[in-house]
């Protein structure tokens, strides 16, 4: 095959950076930041005074709109062994006490 020459390369156009103006930020809206399941399960407890498991926990949270599952099977499960991790990491400074077989009570 006989050999064909090639055009030499024609140099790339040159890039030109169009600015932008910034978008304009929304207005900050009034909204209160969610509270997680352990901040809530505290509050709950806190208010009643009374020891509480899981599932008494879930539902008040659930009834004052402090919190609400996103949409698990067992939320009562996950907030059980989140106190109890909390107490285990935190000892003294945990805002839980195990009061009996599944209660928890606010640490005073």
């Amino acid at each position: 095959m006989p050999r064909t020459k090639r055009k030499p390369a024609e140099a790339p156009a040159p890039v030109v950076a169009v600015a932008t103006p910034p978008k304009a930020k929304k207005a900050a809206e009034a909204k209160p930041e969610k509270m997680s399941a352990l901040d809530a399960a505290a509050k709950v407890l806190a208010d009643t005074g009374e020891p509480m498991n899981a599932k008494q926990m879930i539902e008040a949270m659930t009834t004052q709109g402090l919190w609400k599952s996103p949409g698990g099977k067992t939320p009562h499960a996950t907030l059980y062994s989140a106190i109890l991790r909390e107490i285990s990491t935190k000892a003294a400074e945990a805002r839980f006490q195990k009061t009996s077989k599944g209660h928890f009570a606010a640490k005073a």
